[in-house]
């Protein structure tokens, strides 16, 4: 595939978790609920996750913001459901690396969320794809009863 068919394809992908976005809402019964924002573009996240036996059985968000942010929300909610506190945040790691452009750990599947990659050339735009991702690592990781 050529890079031009690629990039098209990555910008579907994001378009598409932003025009109909996974798990958009609040969960009633959270244990986890975390509220961040980028200043600098404005996007906000009020994101909410319910842990059982230290898995994360739901994930959703709620926010404002820019197509990156709100797609990579959408993206960050699909993957980490069924995932372990240590597993989320393991994927969270393998993503802050490739939207700083380091080399990842090709045998994790990243699904859609390879399609942020590109993210990576506009370091202004970096703070927006990761800020959802920052607002999971912050909750599971006060998540210590769990």
């Amino acid at each position: 595939m050529s890079i031009n068919n690629l990039d098209q394809l990555y910008r579907s992908v994001i378009m598409d978790h932003y025009k109909n976005p996974r798990n958009k809402g609040v969960l009633d019964e959270s244990d986890i609920t975390v509220d961040m924002n980028n200043p600098t573009c404005g996007d906000v996240i009020h994101l909410t996750l319910k842990m059982e036996d230290g898995i994360v059985q739901e994930a959703k968000f709620e926010g404002e913001g820019c197509s990156i942010s709100m797609a990579s929300a959408s993206m960050m909610t699909q993957m980490v459901k069924g995932k372990t506190a240590e597993e989320a945040v393991k994927v969270a790691h393998i993503f802050s690396d490739m939207m700083l452009g380091k080399e990842v750990d090709e045998s994790v599947d990243l699904g859609d969320i390879e399609a942020l990659s590109g993210v990576a050339k506009f370091p202004a735009r970096i703070k927006c794809a990761t800020l959802a991702w920052k607002a999971m690592e912050k909750g599971v990781g006060n998540d210590s009863d769990q």
